[in-house]
């Protein structure tokens, strides 16, 4: 069995002078942004990616890392794989954010385009990754990944002042390893802290997983939150690391999210990612509670233009 306390505080000093200790900010009333949008690579999925990559041995290094992204993750693997000096090749779909793309390409990494959605794109990168013999990283299904995410919790509990009535903590979530690495290292101050996860309702996969439904009856459709689209592999670990930590996974509607988006990047000058604003969306919704603190998870701030044209052109009418 995993001792998760132990390998999240090993992940943070591998992790140390490699990544940004990103800040946590005072927004509005009682409403606080953990600010992963200022990570190295514009994302907390770096911490996941590098933390993995950095435990890899010699031989594994020399064959190579192979992951599937929808552009962070990605990037993450991209970043870590020029850092340890190896080769990295990432599967995308054809229609993943360009930005996200070149970002990779840039950062040196062999980028794969696929049609399909994330789901196909996943599929054939574990395929390559076999092929090749090369090392699969996930980007939640992961010991080492998850434990890289949970540095953001040890960085919360020396950041958020005390509150009479606790913390709720508001996460994005897709296949669960932000959620199940924030909701781990928090574990220990669980009376103080409530981990609520948030997912948006075009994929409401890991929801159904939560409430004991069948996700094979979720129906995928469009959403501006590209990065917490896909299904969640059936045999993930974060399926039952979810169900411990997480107090319930909310959705939001697509309406939410772009009153959410428009809040931020309008109002308040904060470039964040739909996959972000999910969790800002739950949050607004609920409101202030008296003598508790929301932390909003700002997942990441690769921000595309396609993304501000669509919330230009409907007006922010949500």
């Amino acid at each position: 069995m995993t001792d998760w306390a132990a390998s999240i505080e090993a992940a943070r000093k591998r992790l140390r002078g490699l990544i940004v200790e990103t800040p946590l900010v005072s927004w509005d009333e009682g409403l606080w942004l953990k600010c992963e949008n200022a990570q190295v690579t514009g994302s907390f999925k770096l911490r996941g990616a590098l933390n993995k990559i950095l435990v890899l041995s010699a031989d594994e290094l020399r064959s190579g890392v192979v992951a599937a992204s929808a552009g962070n993750h990605g990037q993450g693997v991209a970043y870590a794989a020029r850092l340890v000096g190896t080769k990295a090749t990432i599967v995308v779909p054809d229609d993943a954010v360009r930005r996200k793309v070149d970002g990779m390409r840039r950062l040196g990494a062999e980028v794969v385009q696929i049609p399909g959605g994330y789901g196909a794109a996943e599929a054939s990168g574990r395929r390559l990754a076999q092929e090749r013999r090369a090392v699969w990283v996930s980007p939640y299904n992961d010991a080492e990944v998850i434990a890289g995410q949970g540095t953001i919790g040890l960085e919360l509990i020396e950041q958020i002042p005390a509150f009479a009535g606790g913390v709720e903590v508001f996460v994005p979530v897709s296949g669960g390893g932000l959620a199940s690495g924030i909701g781990l290292s928090l574990e220990k101050w669980a009376e103080r802290f409530r981990v609520l996860a948030v997912q948006v309702e075009n994929a409401a996969y890991m929801h159904a997983l939560f409430h004991g439904l069948d996700p094979r009856q979720v129906v995928e459709t469009a959403t501006l939150a590209d990065g917490l689209s896909g299904p969640v592999e059936e045999s993930a670990i974060t399926l039952e690391l979810v169900r411990r930590v997480a107090r319930d996974v909310l959705l939001v509607s697509e309406a939410e999210l772009l009153a959410a988006l428009r809040f931020a990047w309008v109002e308040k000058a904060l470039p964040m990612e739909p996959s972000s604003a999910v969790a800002l969306a739950a949050a607004l919704r609920q409101g202030p509670r008296q003598g508790r603190a929301r932390i909003v998870i700002v997942s990441g701030g690769n921000v595309p233009m396609e993304t501000l044209t669509a919330l230009e052109g409907r007006g922010g009418s949500a």
